[in-house]
């Protein structure tokens, strides 16, 4: 079968023929349809410190994988062949202390698809049966592709009341853009993104946000002025991990406030603690989605008509990953999508 692999330490990243993986007890065999294309793939085709750190090559790379069952394990009676799924790419213990409570979220001895075993870039994966989300009947494939990162959204985006708050989001990437959507469908008042990317935030206002604000040329202090909110934003989601973005969300909440940080910084962040006390913040880390609890968020939203379709701007074949990944790394785009349905293996 095709498969995107890093074949050895070092940039770059190589479409090979492989073996076709089995699926073994317990486990699916998943025929690909399309992947999305992530950030964490990016840094693994790049090589960068914590790809060098954390990749074990030869690998196969790709988490966001939507496809159809292909052959089920022994001991798998809930799914069958034929059935449409996504892939949750945290594969857990299942023994620790987390797992045995039901927040396996939280298990420390998380295995990444993707990133510590083989992944979906690929005709082909094999993933334990419990981490394939089976979808109704109608399901787009290129929506449920990017159902992984649709996850984060939701996970931060309803980790806080949204009902009538305003919402502050830092970072208008497909993550941020998506959490936009979910609060705004969650019934926020106002609804502020902020980026310094002209495409993107163009691509936040097709989407209906209230305001979509470049903060080098535009005061988010005005903006919060004119739409008459005099004590700061209620909800914060900071989805950039830029430091600037971080140092204005704090600024930018009302006492109380709640932020959710999804943006991962690429080192130490130094901001003001006194605000957050004195302000009595509440700040809480998402890593990933709660499983599974925010997949049943993510098909309701759907079914209830959320249409995170549109932050999908641009497909490829599997062929031309390479294009794919320039797309998305130049990013003047949203979510870009690879299409496995043509040519490979059958």
């Amino acid at each position: 079968m095709r498969a995107i692999v890093k074949t050895g330490p070092g940039p770059g990243l190589s479409l090979v023929d492989v073996a076709t993986p089995v699926a073994g007890g317990g486990e699916v065999l998943v025929r690909v349809a399309r992947t999305g294309v992530c950030g964490t793939d990016l840094h693994i085709q790049a090589w960068d410190d914590w790809a060098a750190a954390t990749v074990h090559p030869p690998l196969v790379l790709g988490h966001e994988i939507a496809g159809t069952i292909a052959a089920v394990g022994a001991g798998v009676d809930h799914l069958q062949v034929g059935d449409v799924v996504s892939v949750e790419g945290h594969i857990v213990c299942g023994r620790c202390r987390n797992c045995m409570a039901g927040r396996r979220q939280l298990c420390a001895n998380t295995v990444g698809v993707g990133v510590n075993r083989d992944g979906g870039f690929a005709d082909y994966v094999v993933v334990p049966a419990a981490n394939a989300w089976r979808h109704r009947d109608g399901i787009d494939l290129d929506t449920a592709a990017i159902f992984d990162p649709f996850g984060n959204a939701v996970h931060a985006a309803l980790s806080f009341p949204v009902l009538g708050e305003d919402v502050l989001i830092t970072g208008a990437g497909p993550i941020g853009i998506m959490a936009a959507a979910v609060v705004r469908h969650a019934g926020a008042r106002h609804v502020v993104v902020t980026d310094v990317a002209d495409y993107r935030l163009e691509l936040a206002r097709s989407l209906g946000v209230t305001r979509a604000v470049d903060v080098r040329t535009t005061d988010l202090g005005a903006v919060m002025a004119e739409l008459g909110m005099a004590e700061g934003f209620d909800v914060g989601l900071e989805m950039s991990g830029a430091p600037a973005a971080l140092h204005q969300l704090i600024a930018a909440m009302a006492h109380g406030g709640r932020l959710a940080l999804l943006g991962l910084p690429a080192g130490d962040v130094a901001f003001d603690w006194g605000r957050v006390i004195v302000s009595m913040l509440t700040i809480k880390g998402i890593y990933g989605r709660e499983m599974f609890e925010t997949w049943y968020e993510m098909s309701v939203l759907v079914q209830a008509g959320l249409d995170i379709a549109p932050v999908i701007t641009h497909r490829f074949a599997a062929e031309d990953f390479e294009e794919a990944f320039a797309t998305a790394a130049a990013g003047r785009c949203g979510k870009v999508v690879l299409d496995w349905s043509t040519g490979g293996a059958p």
